[in-house]
């Protein structure tokens, strides 16, 4: 008998007695480990209430209060950083090391959202007409949504929920039921930093969580990340009903590798940005654009340390983990099939391996593609795996061309010496995130997180000045304080004097 992981609904577990449950799996062991809770649409209204009764309370709690119950949050999760981790590996599969980078990169957002005293403040304007002053604030929503993917059970939610509670809203978040146990320890870590009851919920489920999360009239907005067909489908139904939404789509990541680029730092820097958590990032670099004369010895740098890296149970000595799920594994391999079918040269070959982890591992190896088009399978949908490819281009001019085609606009890096072309391909792509001579560019807290085209429906991206005004609404208010007799009737449109 296995245990159940359950909701968090105005802090506390809550487990409804004839809710519908899935298992949760051990990706690196093959097996299940415990059953997850899932919601019904019953339940999410439960949590939506909680999350509406207690909004009156949080928004008019003080900026001081809330600070440091911020503070306190982020001192907690500093010393337990290796608990949450555990679990992350547990459930995930990634490497301990990546899961503790995890959740201190989403640490960062915490901090950030400690200095919401200094973010939400408004402006003021004495005197604009006689005695009449104007000023602006910017006031929390009310209960707001999270919906988040199995990749980054710590880091994505945290890249929404930090600024949301701290601008004064209440909070539903709806985890990956892949990956459910994180989502519940963060809720118990706020409620020991003192959190009020009700201000962060967390709702397990599948898709009926999500529709009544979508359609519920008391949700204010809806954060989510996730694939695009999916993210087009939560913009489209929340926006239909009245909610503000950002939703993070899929990604086909380019690294462009130019002929005087270094091309040992290219060659690690793809490995590291292609296969860490077996590729199971949306900022993932998926494929390695070759300009010039350098291709062929390009791929064999990237394929001698492709071939070594060690691939095993992400709490044992290894570089790389499994996927998430034996339907993941499935799916990664099919496509691995389709690639070889296609014509495209597999260099690296990850689906027979040896790992130190046992057979049952939903394992797929470091995996290499030369030669590829853009007409391939491999290359036109997200792979989601520990599958790089390698594409030749003649010029800067052609690989710029290749990908801004793409329908995806997540990240993309170049790799050169020279700031000219640097300079000329930051300026001429059309994606939202730029690495130069860095294979991920993911910006810190303080900047925000977002792709254009596919990658991105609704106007905001996460974190940073965009997470701000996202979860808030301005404000602007206008007065007078009459000092003797009233001004006398007067119907025209009133002007400033």
């Amino acid at each position: 008998m296995y245990t159940t992981v359950p909701h968090w609904i105005d802090g506390a577990e809550y487990t409804a007695t004839d809710t519908r449950t899935a298992e949760v799996t051990d990706p690196a062991e093959g097996v299940v480990t415990r059953n997850v809770a899932l919601a019904s649409s019953g339940d999410v209204a439960l949590a939506v209430q909680a999350a509406t009764d207690a909004f009156p309370g949080w928004r008019d709690t003080s900026l001081a209060k809330r600070t440091a119950i911020l503070f306190r949050f982020r001192e907690l999760l500093n010393e337990r950083k290796p608990e949450l981790a555990a679990l992350i590996t547990a459930e995930h599969g990634k490497i301990l090391s990546d899961a503790l980078a995890e959740v201190s990169r989403g640490q960062e957002v915490v901090e950030f959202a400690c200095g919401i005293a200094q973010l939400v403040k408004g402006e003021f304007s004495e005197n604009v007409s006689t005695n009449v002053d104007v000023h602006s604030v910017r006031a929390p929503l009310g209960p707001v949504a999270i919906i988040s993917p199995f990749n980054f059970p710590a880091m994505v939610p945290m890249w929404f929920f930090p600024i949301a509670i701290a601008a004064g809203n209440t909070v539903i978040l709806k985890p990956s039921e892949k990956v459910p146990s994180a989502a519940v320890w963060i809720a118990r870590l706020w409620a020991e930093a003192g959190l009020p009851d009700g201000v962060f919920n967390v709702v397990n489920g599948d898709k009926v969580a999500v529709d009544a999360l979508l359609t519920h009239p008391d949700i204010k907005s809806i954060s989510f990340v996730g694939s695009t067909p999916i993210a087009r489908y939560v913009y489209e139904t929340g926006s239909a009903h009245g909610k503000r939404v950002q939703a993070l789509g899929g990604a086909k990541n380019h690294m462009v590798v130019m002929p005087d680029a270094d091309l040992d730092l290219a060659a690690d820097e793809a490995v590291n940005g292609g296969f860490g958590s077996a590729g199971e990032r949306c900022m993932a670099v998926s494929t390695v654009v070759a300009v010039g004369p350098i291709a062929d010895r390009l791929a064999e740098k990237i394929a001698q340390r492709a071939r070594s890296l060690r691939t095993g149970d992400g709490r044992r000595d290894c570089d790389m983990g499994p996927l998430v799920t034996a339907a993941s594994k499935e799916r990664v391999t099919g496509l691995i099939a389709s690639g070889i079918e296609q014509g495209a040269t597999l260099v690296v070959d990850g689906r027979e391996i040896s790992v130190d982890a046992p057979s049952t591992g939903f394992f797929v190896g470091p995996t290499l593609f030369d030669h590829v088009t853009t007409d391939m399978k491999i290359y036109t949908e997200e792979i989601f795996g520990p599958v790089l490819l390698i594409i030749r281009v003649d010029t800067l001019q052609e690989a710029i061309r290749l990908v801004n085609s793409n329908p995806y606009g997540n990240g993309t890096s170049i790799f050169t010496g020279d700031g000219r072309a640097a300079r000329a391909f930051q300026n001429e792509i059309e994606v939202g995130m730029v690495g130069v001579n860095v294979p991920v560019p993911v910006p810190v807290a303080y900047y925000s997180f977002g792709g254009w085209k596919d990658s991105l429906f609704g106007d905001s991206h996460a974190h940073g000045a965009d997470g701000v005004k996202f979860f808030t609404r301005a404000r602007v208010v206008t007065s007078r304080w009459p000092l003797g007799a009233g001004t006398g009737i007067n119907l025209g449109f009133p002007v400033n004097g």
